[in-house]
């Protein structure tokens, strides 16, 4: 199951065509390119703001690891 030969990626790309014209297309992958753009975004903040707050985490407990007698 997974495996798409030459015929049925021709068979979509046909039935993509049909559906959307030959006008939409571009303005079709304009649009998954942004949202593509912008989920990389998205998951490139969130992991900063983990990797800051484990550094952050880190600096706190080293601090208070070393001011207590």
């Amino acid at each position: 199951m997974g495996n798409l030969g030459f015929q049925e990626i021709l068979l979509i790309a046909v039935v993509v065509l049909v559906l959307f014209g030959g006008r939409k297309i571009p303005e079709f992958m304009k649009g998954l390119g942004k949202g593509i753009r912008e989920f990389n975004d998205a998951k490139n903040n969130v992991k900063k703001e983990l990797e800051d707050g484990m550094n952050e985490k880190d600096n706190v407990s080293t601090t208070t690891t070393t001011t207590q007698p």
